[in-house]
């Protein structure tokens, strides 16, 4: 029987190809959704499209941070005071109109669009959701919100995997540096790690840019999206 693989991701907006890798190779995917929002620019409330006159473009989801002090990402409410919304999807639809399935998701996203968010990571697992629908990946996800965890650094993530019965946690290559793997290994959790290479793909606008929002490849690849990403050797 496989053992359960748990990995964890703060929510991000949008996100890109390596995100979706790990996912695909979890069984339980958890957002840490009640950890510190980071005080500088952050993918949880921002992520890049390709265009048309230059290479990529930022979309950032405006929040509120003035006098708010040190905030959990799930507290984290979204400045609507700015007409960023309209402005996100007439971007997306002026880089990926000609895309060849962009209409496959224009419905989707108009709505997305429309509706008045005000939690910045609400909006994030909405999207989310949808992106992991559409890639076919077969995956539980979780918040770290509703595990009753309170930690921080490499405790909340023994935690985790303590209460969601995870025998092996799951990283990225570059996350070894930030966690300590003999705590995992006192409670019986194994540590892997991954390599993921940004795979080359058919894009709009001239030479190929990574490591974009994996809408982009939704966009331009549809279907084949999924075994696009998944061509690794981890």
């Amino acid at each position: 029987m496989r053992r359960k693989i748990v990995a964890t991701h703060q929510p991000y907006y949008m996100p890109w190809l390596g995100y979706f890798y790990k996912i695909y190779l979890s069984n339980i995917f958890v957002l840490l959704d009640n950890v510190q929002f980071p005080r500088g620019a952050s993918f949880v409330n921002r992520n890049r499209i390709k265009v048309p006159d230059k290479k990529f473009l930022w979309l950032t989801v405006p929040v509120k941070k003035k006098g708010m002090g040190l905030q959990k990402i799930n507290d984290v409410m979204i400045n609507n005071e700015h007409n960023w919304s309209r402005k996100h999807f007439l971007s997306l639809v002026h880089a990926y109109k000609k895309a060849p399935y962009f209409e496959d998701h224009i419905g989707f996203l108009e709505n997305i669009y429309k509706k008045r968010w005000q939690r910045v990571v609400d909006l994030d697992i909405v999207l989310l959701r949808y992106m992991i629908k559409e890639f076919g990946i077969d995956v539980k996800l979780k918040l770290s919100s509703e595990l009753g965890v309170e930690e921080k650094g490499t405790p909340i993530l023994v935690d985790i995997c303590e209460k969601l019965g995870g025998k092996v946690y799951l990283l990225g290559i570059s996350g070894r540096k930030y966690i300590e793997e003999e705590m995992f290994k006192n409670r019986g959790v194994e540590v892997k790690y991954y390599n993921f290479t940004p795979p080359v793909y058919p894009q709009l606008w001239g030479d190929f840019v990574p490591n974009l929002s994996a809408f982009d490849i939704l966009f331009n690849r549809g279907v084949k999206s999924m075994d696009i990403i998944t061509r690794q050797r981890t």
